[in-house]
């Protein structure tokens, strides 16, 4: 029976069915989703449309401005990054921006190393998933364990089974399964659920709007819970693959973490109302806000950065003989934010003899571009300050 209520929600019921299960040892009732699309379809009023609408626009906007960037790969590196950190932070892990990047120029962060392997192992499984895209690989069960294995291939992970689905129970909040807020799939319904999954992600029988696709395979995927570990990253990491392999983006800059960060509680409700209730309309009314908002802040922090740019670029330009050297030095560091000397002499094409002498010059408070952060005399990390406060806003 279908309600539509006055608040614009609609109830199908449940979108699934309960079976017993046992969890460590102990009996429960786990749940397994029916396939998709939603039966019965999905109700498009003109509000909800008109919101799909405004996000499509905005995700147009961030499409074109990767488009525009001087070269989109610098901002996509540390955007990429920020995204990594703040779905870390959705688990737990405690590292920041400037850990990772600490991190990954060998230099030793200031927090514990399994988080920061997380956040890195993050980085590379989103940019894996886009080369396969961009190779003509669908979104299947086999590229998905090729990324959960990238996912957890150190930190924490390695013990969790990468790449490999769950062979038993689990259940999510609560410390017993049959108090649990929620029992996912039981392992031996996985596999099937998966099928439903990557039909429905592959537009077998009929095709879904890209935006709305990635919405509902968002949440189905959450429902199933299909690993040990790294389900909620890797359903995260799923939205932007799918619009890039959709087209609708042609880089993966749409990263929901921070918004799904900030409305954590709101976001778990809306998962469970659409599995009790059947309500994907407000989910989805909720996810394409999400997307517009988000697409809108990297558009802002796109166009912060090349300001950014050009204001150093000029103020440079005014440093005589040393103007060439520090240019190229700028250039790294919009790469390499958190940079010592051998990242400027490994990309920069300098000597080292020149880098010192260029980030001497930055570190002058008539410049003040970067902070060195170790206060030793020898083997110093540079902090290009201005760029990483750009990208730590808080959205």
């Amino acid at each position: 029976m279908v309600i539509l209520t006055s608040g614009h929600t609609m109830e199908r019921g449940k979108t699934g069915y309960y079976v017993s299960s046992i969890a460590g040892g102990v009996k429960c009732q786990a749940f397994i989703p029916a396939a998709l699309p939603p039966q019965p379809p999905l109700q498009l009023d003109s509000r909800l449309q008109s919101r799909i609408n405004q996000s499509m626009l905005a995700l147009g906007r961030l499409d074109a401005i990767s488009m525009l960037l001087p070269d989109a790969r610098l901002f996509l590196y540390s955007y990429v990054r920020k995204e990594a950190v703040m779905s870390s932070q959705i688990e737990g892990t405690q590292s920041s921006l400037s850990d990772l990047m600490l991190y990954e120029m060998e230099g030793m962060p200031g927090v514990p190393m399994d988080d920061v392997q997380e956040v890195s192992c993050y980085v590379s499984a989103l940019e894996l998933g886009v080369q396969r895209i961009r190779e003509g690989h669908p979104i299947t069960f086999r590229l998905l364990t090729e990324l959960h294995t990238a996912l957890m291939t150190s930190g924490r992970g390695i013990s969790k089974g990468p790449g490999e689905f769950r062979k038993n129970q689990v259940w999510i909040g609560g410390h017993r399964p049959d108090e649990a807020t929620f029992v996912p799939t039981p392992a031996n319904e996985l596999a099937n659920c998966w099928t439903d999954l990557e039909r429905f992600l592959n537009d077998v029988p009929e095709a879904t709007d890209p935006l709305v696709k990635a919405a509902l395979a968002h949440v189905q995927f959450e429902t199933i819970h299909p690993f040990m570990d790294g389900n909620g990253r890797l359903g995260r990491l799923m939205i932007p693959l799918i619009l890039v392999a959709a087209n609708v983006l042609s880089e993966p800059l749409l990263y929901l973490s921070v918004f799904f960060k900030k409305h954590r509680q709101v976001y778990y409700d809306h998962l469970q109302q659409v599995r009790m209730k059947g309500d994907w309309e407000s989910w989805l009314l909720f996810f394409v806000d999400a997307v517009a908002e988000t697409a809108t802040q990297a558009v802002s922090t796109a166009q912060q950065l090349n300001q950014l740019r050009s204001k150093h670029r000029e103020m440079l330009s005014g440093l005589g003989r040393m103007a060439p050297s520090a240019q190229q030095v700028l250039d790294v560091l919009f790469e390499y934010p958190i940079a010592n000397i051998n990242t400027l002499v490994k990309h920069g094409g300098i000597t080292a003899a020149t880098a010192g002498k260029v980030m001497d010059k930055l570190l002058l408070p008539e410049l003040a571009l970067v902070r060195e952060l170790t206060g030793q005399k020898r083997n110093r990390v540079f902090a290009y300050t201005d760029y990483i406060d750009i990208l730590n806003q808080e959205w």
